[in-house]
């Protein structure tokens, strides 16, 4: 048996290939998108994937303020923030973040299933989320993906 036959392929900027993607939220539960969309934004849906580089596509989630959070999460589930100065710890609960700005929600969701790293902020910056059904990234032919299709 010839050794050398077998290589490892390590993707690199050179060697993939970007595209743009399409998820409606509508009717999907927030930490199950989020995740599905954390892995298409990483590439490992790819079958060149390398943990090491930025192999994923761009990633444009619509229709936002439609998304589901199960149980009492709504009234439950709290965001902290701090403003740098003593006593300057914020909260907000997920349904005055969702009245606020609904697509804070699915960014913060999405960017806590990311490395942190480097390259967890590269990926993020692929991550466009909108509220509603229109989006500005047309001229990329974004193609739809179906995230019930998906594993």
């Amino acid at each position: 048996m010839n050794t050398l036959s077998y290589r490892t392929i390590s993707a690199n900027k050179a060697t993939i290939t970007k595209e743009w993607v399409v998820v409606d939220a509508e009717g999907h539960n927030l930490g199950r998108l989020a995740s599905k969309v954390a892995m298409i934004l990483r590439g490992k849906y790819k079958p060149s994937y390398t943990p090491h580089v930025d192999c994923g596509d761009n990633v444009i989630v619509i229709n936002a303020e439609k998304i589901n959070l199960t149980g009492s999460k709504m009234d439950d589930k709290i965001y902290m923030r701090h403003t740098g100065y003593p006593g300057g710890q914020r909260t907000l609960t997920a349904k005055v973040l969702q009245a606020k700005n609904p697509s804070i929600l699915v960014e913060k969701a999405v960017k806590g299933m990311l490395p942190k790293n480097k390259l967890g902020a590269e990926l993020f910056r692929n991550l466009k989320v909108n509220t509603g059904s229109e989006h500005k990234y047309e001229a990329q032919q974004p193609k739809t993906v179906n995230l019930n299709d998906l594993k």
